[in-house]
């Protein structure tokens, strides 16, 4: 450790978390309610009685499920602007930014995963009690929002949060699209001095803890649930 430049890191320290980590957190978290909110969508038409609603819902699980994340993050990143340009119907395609580019790809993505996890919490919840709320006269989607899926969200909510440190992990793919992220400021930095192995030591030992310590809160929440119930 003689030759490791602890001054690199102490000098950059501002830059990596103010710019690179505040990009990952915000990724992360608009992320994370996008793909919560589709995926919930896409649970309740697996769900669905109808045939359709549950093979087009299945058949996108499936089919995000089985491509490589980075796969789909340059698919996107290439296609967006035409499919922008397309709906708009400007005639060429349409600059969206590599923020929101990331950002779509990673709420359809991260959508497949939340619609198998929010299938189950709905799953969990006795179907006696979407009985009882239509014999008081609700329909479908008041039985869904007042009584099936309050419930279901609090079940699911440790799982929620695993797929959302899952999602923090991820976001550290969109690199490869020159976005500074976290490990993409630690990755322009260390070309910059010349310190890659500082850098990139220094990017997973604060993957780690904030994973970690992540982690161990989901384990806290989990238990105080368990105790309520």
């Amino acid at each position: 450790m003689t030759g490791f430049d602890f001054d690199t890191i102490v000098r950059t320290a501002p830059y990596l978390f103010k710019v690179g980590l505040a990009f990952t957190l915000k990724l992360t978290v608009l992320s994370t309610a996008g793909a919560i909110v589709l995926g919930t969508l896409l649970a309740m038409m697996r769900l669905s009685s109808s045939r359709l609603l549950s093979g087009v819902a299945g058949a996108y699980v499936n089919l995000m499920r089985a491509l490589p994340l980075i796969l789909i993050i340059f698919w996107f990143y290439f296609l967006v602007p035409y499919i922008v340009g397309w709906v708009t119907q400007a005639g060429r395609p349409i600059a969206v930014g590599g923020f929101t580019s990331a950002l779509i790809t990673f709420i359809l993505f991260e959508a497949a995963y939340f619609c198998e996890i929010m299938r189950a919490g709905i799953q969990s919840i006795p179907s006696g009690q979407a009985g009882a709320g239509y014999a008081l006269g609700l329909n479908y989607w008041q039985v869904m929002g007042k009584i099936v899926l309050p419930q279901a969200f609090r079940n699911m909510t440790p799982l929620l949060l695993t797929q959302m440190i899952v999602v923090f992990q991820d976001t550290s793919l969109v690199y490869v699209l020159s976005l500074t992220d976290f490990l993409g400021a630690a990755n322009n930095v260390a070309q910059r001095d010349g310190r890659l192995v500082e850098m990139f030591v220094f990017a997973a030992v604060v993957y780690f803890i904030i994973s970690y310590t992540a982690s161990r809160l989901v384990k806290v929440v989990e238990r105080r649930m368990a105790i309520a119930r």
